[in-house]
């Protein structure tokens, strides 16, 4: 609209004054501006009654353009301000929720993982820009370092079920394990190390497992090369980012009231019932009976290491009484 008016008053001023172009535009300007300098007052008749309107229309555009460039920017700030306020909101609510430090390529696949199954994540990372993936994302985030206390505290590290330390120096994630370990001593944390000598360090700062991204990913492509039909069944089992065949493998712990506690697995029958496949079941003393017999026992505090279609495992997970 700006560029049509000064268009416009350029061709206008050229038909009514026969002036060049350049002066034309310098006279557009002028007007339009409310400067009202030369050549303003050289004006015939003709050219002062095409001012007039060159004025009213120049308020209105320019107006309208200063009018809606606020209301972006203050539209901007305040859902800025807003949407901080409320991700603070529901950061402080969080109850049983995985706080990942670092939204690296690491980071970044751990919450996306975490997210897609639906289970609340909560982002560290002291990095501007890697934070604005986060909000993109709709992901809580916390644009902090993670080796302060207050930031921890700040995603409520005391209420949370686990952490993940991925941020790319082994120095910074032996720091973070640290600060978080001193916070929350029962917290299940898992750390990354990029050097075959880092993994003693994390565990002795207080990491409960350590993963390297470079031995995993080499692991990987072996197992790709050597056995391709069995690595592709346990990512299609293991994938929370779905698949073509809906399959998924989960934990479902089993609750003191469960309708399932008490009983054998055979009478349990929960592959007619479910539809579900009970491929191990680890006791509450941390022991795992791999392919358990329809004999064997399901008692409350166990853990059933199961596989079937998604609606399967939440049928079971209701069934179970207990939390997945």
């Amino acid at each position: 609209m700006v560029v049509a008016l000064l268009v416009v008053g350029t061709v206008g001023f050229r038909i009514t004054e026969h002036w060049g172009w350049f002066k034309c535009l310098y006279a557009t300007l002028m007007t339009v501006s409310t400067i009202g300098a030369e050549p303003e007052n050289q004006l015939s008749g003709t050219g002062q009654y095409f001012n007039v309107v060159l004025i009213l229309l120049g308020l209105g555009v320019i107006g309208y353009a200063i009018g809606m460039l606020t209301h972006g920017v203050i539209q901007s700030e305040l859902g800025r301000f807003f949407g901080r306020r409320r991700m603070k909101r529901e950061i402080s609510n969080l109850h049983g929720h995985f706080i990942v430090c670092g939204a690296g390529r690491v980071g970044r696949r751990i919450a996306a993982e975490v997210s897609a199954r639906r289970l609340p994540v909560v982002i560290v990372d002291r990095d501007p820009n890697r934070a604005h993936w986060a909000e993109e994302q709709n992901l809580p985030v916390i644009l902090g370092d993670a080796t302060n206390e207050a930031v921890l505290r700040e995603a409520r590290i005391e209420q949370a079920r686990a952490l993940a330390s991925a941020v790319t120096t082994d120095a910074q994630n032996v720091y973070i394990v640290l600060t978080a370990r001193s916070q929350a001593p029962g917290l299940f944390i898992v750390a990354r190390a990029s050097e075959e000598n880092a993994e003693s360090k994390l565990l002795k700062a207080g990491a409960n497992l350590v993963v390297s991204p470079y031995l995993y990913a080499g692991q990987r492509m072996a197992r790709l090369m050597t056995r391709p039909h069995v690595q592709r069944f346990i990512d299609l089992a293991l994938s929370s980012l779905g698949n073509e065949l809906d399959l998924q493998m989960e934990e479902v712990s089993i609750g003191q009231r469960s309708r399932l506690a008490g009983i054998r697995l055979g009478e349990a029958d929960l592959r007619n019932r479910l539809g579900v496949l009970v491929l191990a079941i680890r006791r509450k003393t941390g022991q795992i009976e791999f392919n358990p017999a329809s004999e064997d026992l399901i008692e409350p505090g166990d853990f059933l290491i199961a596989m079937g279609e998604t609606q399967a495992l939440k049928n079971l997970e209701s069934l179970a009484g207990g939390e997945s």
